[in-house]
């Protein structure tokens, strides 16, 4: 029986099925959502840290929840109605009504475009003197390569950089805490929490819950409603860990890091490690890049499948990468509005839409629909 068990258990870790099942779409979601949701720090200041440290943390564990109940129920409703690609899932969802979604998903786009431009641009132009079109344009390449070569590369590109990421973001935190562990502890010990918390974390979670547009078309592999469940669970704390690595840091720079544009500068320039800059630096620009495909991505499967269903092909690999670069191209154009502008205006704003048309939609009509699928 114990042998029995032992092979049960050396099968799951070898088998790769389930590592697409429960981990690969974390690993995609949070691929996108690091550049416009923690890169550089801005947005973490934004929506939790303003809060107070102990308020701020109070922010992070509701966007966490809110993540995995939004997480789970978005990946069964995919597998359910075969939905992997953002039009269908909709359609599916809300009738007609998935235009709705569309516009406000296009503009989130763009938005994020925007924040990813403007970063980019700052870090280059202020840390390396590097002009800024020398970014954009190795930005515009890189996503367009990737969006050319489809879904299963930009699969392998996403996960991959994700452990990269996980360990520079691990070295950030050890360093934070062994450096500055005093003062991180102080700051929380002080149990500062300002009114707004909840609402700095929900918000938070309702601009960033778009990213499960991006996830779609890796949810294939998901069979059962239980692998769906624990793989949404599994995706929102992936995409959460990294930022409480990164507030903990943070926290130990308060309230001095409310008034830095790019935080991530003025943190690593405390820690005096003239190396961790420069990769920083490269594991942030190729989460920007990150970030775009998984967008761009989406749109072309949008296209796709409707391509499939009015002329029975769909996109060429060409196509593909046009709409890539073109898209690239018009969401850098907006990153001349400003890093805290966008964040702060555009994302509080956005995050009312994705709550009315996904949040209350599939806990409404959602659960409605799978009710009935199950019944039938």
């Amino acid at each position: 029986m114990v042998e029995e068990k032992k092979k049960s258990a050396l099968s799951f870790f070898m088998d790769y099925s389930w590592y697409k099942k429960y981990l690969l779409p974390g690993f995609i979601a949070q691929s996108v959502l690091i550049a416009g949701g923690y890169g550089t720090g801005r947005e973490l200041v934004e929506y939790f840290v303003q809060y107070g440290p102990t308020g701020g943390l109070m922010g992070m564990c509701l966007t966490t929840v809110l993540w995995a109940a939004l997480f789970a129920l978005s990946f069964e409703f995919a597998r359910a109605f075969k939905a992997y690609d953002y039009r269908t899932f909709f359609e599916k969802l809300i009738g007609k009504g998935w235009i709705l979604y569309e516009v406000c998903f296009i503009v989130l786009l763009f938005l994020i475009m925007g924040v990813v431009g403007a970063a980019s641009g700052s870090i280059l132009r202020d840390t390396l003197g590097i002009p800024s079109l020398v970014g954009s344009g190795l930005f515009l390449v890189a996503v367009a390569y990737l969006t050319y070569s489809g879904s299963r590369a930009i699969e392998v590109a996403l996960s991959w950089w994700s452990y990269l990421l996980y360990g520079v973001y691990a070295f950030f935190l050890f360093v934070g805490v062994t450096r500055f562990g005093g003062a991180i502890s102080a700051n929380f010990a002080a149990d500062i929490v300002k009114p707004g918390w909840a609402m700095g974390g929900f918000q938070y979670a309702f601009y960033n819950i778009a990213v499960t547009s991006t996830v779609l078309f890796s949810l294939n592999y998901l069979e059962t409603r239980r692998e769906a469940i624990i793989s949404g669970i599994s995706a929102a704390v992936i995409c959460i860990l990294p930022g409480f690595f990164f507030y903990f840091v943070t926290i130990g720079f308060y309230p001095d890091v409310l008034s830095m544009e790019i935080p991530i500068n003025g943190i690593i320039d405390k820690f005096g490690i003239p190396f961790l800059l420069p990769v920083w630096l490269v594991i942030l620009f190729g989460t920007m890049i990150e970030t775009g495909v998984g967008f761009f991505h989406s749109i072309n499967e949008r296209i796709n499948s409707s391509l499939i269903a009015k002329r029975g092909h769909g996109m060429s690999n060409t196509a593909r990468g046009l709409v890539g670069a073109g898209l690239s191209l018009a969401g850098l154009g907006i990153s001349n509005f400003g890093l805290i502008g966008l964040i702060a205006q555009g994302y509080g704003t956005i995050s009312w839409a994705f709550f009315i048309l996904q949040g209350v939609g599939l806990f409404t009509i959602g659960l409605y629909k799978l009710s009935k699928l199950n019944k039938a």
